[in-house]
């Protein structure tokens, strides 16, 4: 007897965007743009996560120009809005937590694909390097004065992350 997980399996059901594997960005990235095409407006949501978000249309009212509400954009212009929000969620869900945790303050797809591309994509000599200054910043890792409990375990857990990243 088939189950629905076999049935999703061979109908070609993809709701989840392939997983970042470390060390595997280059391959990541090539799926995560395919993945991309392939949902409605896909070519909308890739061109915002490689050259960055609309201008936010204006209105100008009694002398003062302020951003259109959404409630008032064209029907194209509320397609253009929702594809950088779809593009940010395809990323952050093709995220693991650790990587999700270093990036997850920003909202901007285009932002958050050059940040996340920075510390995976590196070439070897980067790499090499940046191992060492996180060698060194643990070894000088220290409480700093004044410092809230919370921070301290933020800045550690960060550098904990980053040293994971390049294991």
């Amino acid at each position: 007897m088939t189950t629905l997980a076999d049935k999703s399996i061979l109908s070609g059901v993809d709701n989840r965007p392939p997983m970042l594997e470390k060390d595997m960005y280059d391959s990541w990235k090539s799926r995560m743009e395919l993945y991309m095409m392939n949902r409605q407006h896909g070519r909308m949501i890739l061109e915002f996560v490689e050259n960055g978000l609309l201008i936010w249309p204006l209105i100008k009212k009694n002398g003062v120009t302020r951003p259109k509400k959404y409630s008032v954009l064209s029907a194209m212009e509320v397609i253009q809005a929702d594809c950088d929000v779809k593009a940010t969620n395809i990323i952050l869900q093709g995220l693991q937590i650790e990587v999700y945790a270093l990036v997850s303050n920003h909202k901007v797809s285009k932002e958050l694909w050059e940040k996340i591309q920075l510390p995976m994509q590196g070439t070897s000599l980067t790499k090499q390097e940046r191992k060492g200054k996180l060698y060194d910043e643990f070894d000088k890792f220290a409480y700093k004065k004044g410092e809230a409990l919370c921070d301290f375990y933020l800045r550690f857990s960060l550098l904990l992350n980053d040293m994971n990243i390049y294991n």
